[in-house]
């Protein structure tokens, strides 16, 4: 993964506190108009604020990061498919 520059990082914390204040709905526009921020590392740093929110207490916060993070991570095609490989290895679904 690539180095982050102390400036894409600033931007980063500054759209996920972008996302946070924005009225329910405005997500999908503000992620749209910023879209050169959404990479692998964006997804990384959502999920280390949503771990810290969740350290302080801050539960509603840190779900909406956390859900925020597996939806992007999706459609960068990051997470993977549970189904499709269950189906191609019958074996791993078995194993507890």
């Amino acid at each position: 993964m690539k180095e982050l520059t102390e400036s894409r990082q600033s931007s980063y914390f500054s759209l996920i506190d972008q996302l946070l204040q924005c009225p329910n709905g405005q997500e999908p526009e503000i992620l749209e108009a910023n879209k050169e921020l959404i990479d692998a590392s964006f997804v990384e740093t959502i999920v280390q604020v949503a771990t810290a929110f969740a350290h302080q207490g801050n539960q509603d916060g840190s779900q909406f990061l956390f859900f925020l993070a597996r939806q992007l991570a999706k459609n960068l095609g990051l997470y993977p498919d549970f189904q499709q490989s269950e189906t191609s290895n019958p074996e791993a679904a078995n194993k507890e």
